[in-house]
C-alpha cells in the first residue's frame, strides 16, 4: 500500500439549501482553502415551480395572482409588468388617476422591498438592530396595502387599463403621513449604520464591480447603478406618469458593497419624494378603463345593470392577445424586471419569458467571491439582494 504524498487538502462546503443566512433556497458549493475562496458554484432551481408555463394556460386575470409569487417582497412590480404587456399589445389607454394611484403604489412596495434587504443584509454581517427596526416600518407600508387592496403581500391589485379598486376615504392623508414619518427613520438608519466603523470594515472595498464589467454582464438596478452608470428605466422608458415628478436617478461609482447599500437607501428617499408628489397632484376621474367607456355612455342600460355594476368590474374573461411580440419591463427594486411576450389571437399567450433581475444578478456571485474570505460570501451575497422565487420562477 502506498502513503499518499501529504498535499494541501481543497475544502468542499456546502452554503445552503437551508443556511440560515441564504435568502431562500440558494446552494452554494463553495471550494476552501483554508479561509480563502477559491471557488463557488450556485446550485438553483429549489423553488422551481413552472411560472412561465402556466402562464401559456392562463388568461391574464387568472395569471394575476400568480406573478406576486415571483419576487414576494415586491409584489406591486409583478402585477405590474403582467399588465403592461396585455395593455400594450391591445393599445389600451390607462387613465391619468390610475396611473398615478400604480405610481404610489409601486413605490410604496419598492420601500417595502429595500427595507427587507436593509435588514436581513445588516443581520449578515453581524448588526441585529436594523433587522428589527425595519419591520416596525414596512408593518405601516403593509397597512397601507391593506387599506387599499385587502391583503398585505399578495394584492392581486393591478388590472388591465387600470386598478381594481379606488383609493379608501382618508388613505391620501394616512399615507402622507408615513412618508413624513419615514423620512425621519431613514436618519436614523443612517445615523446607526452609515459611519459604524465595523460596517464599514465589513462593506468597503468588498465585492468590487468596475462600470465596463457591469454592463458586460447584464447587471441591472442598484446593481448597476453603484458602478457609476446613471440608469434607471423610469427616466429611460418614461412609463406610467413618472415624467410629471421631480426626484434624481441614485448612483455612487464606487462599485462595492457600500456602494450598493448607499444607493439602495437614497432611492428610499427618492420614492418618498415621488410619493408625496404623487399624492399631493393625484387628479379625480375614473380608476379603470371601464369606468371611462361608462362614463361615456349616459343612457346606455348594459352599463347599469346588477351584473356590471356589482359582480363584473373586470376586463372580460375573454381579452385576446393580438398576434405580436413585445418586451416590456420595469424598474424593479432589484433591476429591470421584463417579460417576453407573444401573443397568438387567443386569450392564452403562446410564450411567456419572464426576465427576472436577481437571477442575472445573481450571475456575478462566483467571480464576485474568488479570492475573497469565507465570511466575504454572506456580505457579497447580501449586497446583491437575490429573492429566490423570482431567480427560480
Amino acid at each position: 500500500m502506498t502513503v499518499p504524498a501529504t498535499r494541501k487538502d481543497l475544502m468542499i462546503v456546502n452554503m445552503g439549501p437551508h443556511h440560515p443566512s441564504m435568502h431562500g433556497v440558494l446552494r452554494l458549493i463553495v471550494t476552501l482553502d483554508g479561509e480563502d475562496v477559491i471557488n463557488c458554484e450556485p446550485v438553483l432551481g429549489y423553488l422551481h415551480r413552472g411560472m412561465e408555463k402556466i402562464a401559456e394556460n392562463r388568461t391574464i386575470i387568472q395569471y394575476l395572482p400568480y406573478v406576486t409569487r415571483w419576487d414576494y417582497l415586491a409584489t406591486m412590480f409583478t402585477e405590474a409588468i403582467t399588465v403592461n404587456g396585455p395593455e400594450q399589445l391591445g393599445n389600451i389607454q390607462v387613465p391619468k388617476r390610475a396611473s398615478y394611484i400604480r405610481a404610489i403604489m409601486l413605490e410604496l412596495s419598492r420601500i417595502a422591498s429595500h427595507l427587507l434587504w436593509l435588514g436581513p443584509f445588516m443581520a449578515d454581517i453581524g448588526a441585529q438592530t436594523p433587522f428589527f427596526y425595519i419591520f416596525r416600518e414596512r408593518e405601516l407600508i403593509y397597512d397601507l396595502f391593506e387599506a387599499v387592496t385587502g391583503m398585505r403581500m399578495m394584492h392581486n391589485y393591478f388590472r388591465i387599463g387600470g386598478v381594481a379598486a379606488d383609493l379608501p376615504h382618508g388613505w391620501i392623508d394616512k399615507c402622507l403621513d408615513f412618508c413624513n414619518y419615514f423620512l425621519t427613520v431613514v436618519a436614523e438608519y443612517q445615523k446607526l449604520i452609515t459611519r459604524n466603523p465595523i460596517f464599514l470594515e465589513r462593506v468597503e472595498g468588498v465585492g468590487i464591480i468596475g462600470g465596463e464589467e457591469v454592463i458586460n454582464w447584464g447587471l441591472s438596478g442598484p446593481m448597476l447603478r453603484a458602478s457609476g452608470i446613471q440608469w434607471d428605466l423610469r427616466k429611460v422608458d418614461h412609463y406610467e406618469c413618472y415624467d410629471e415628478f421631480d426626484w434624481e436617478v441614485q448612483w455612487q461609482k464606487e462599485g462595492d458593497s457600500l456602494a450598493r447599500y448607499l444607493v439602495r437607501i437614497n432611492e428610499m428617499k427618492e420614492s418618498i419624494k415621488i410619493i408625496q408628489q404623487a399624492l399631493e397632484g393625484i387628479p379625480g376621474g375614473p380608476y379603470e378603463n371601464l369606468e371611462v367607456r361608462r362614463f361615456d355612455r349616459t343612457k346606455d342600460s348594459e352599463w347599469n345593470d346588477f351584473e356590471y355594476r356589482f359582480i363584473s368590474k373586470k376586463p372580460s374573461p375573454t381579452f385576446e392577445l393580438s398576434k405580436q411580440e413585445l418586451y416590456v419591463r420595469v424598474e424593479a427594486p432589484k433591476g429591470e424586471l421584463g417579460i417576453f411576450l407573444i401573443g397568438d389571437q387567443s386569450i392564452f399567450p403562446w410564450r411567456w419569458k419572464i426576465r427576472p433581475p436577481g437571477f442575472i444578478n445573481l450571475q456575478i456571485l462566483p467571480q464576485l467571491v474568488k479570492r475573497m474570505k469565507l465570511a466575504d460570501i454572506m456580505t457579497i451575497l447580501g449586497s446583491i439582494d437575490i429573492i429566490m422565487g423570482e431567480v427560480d420562477r
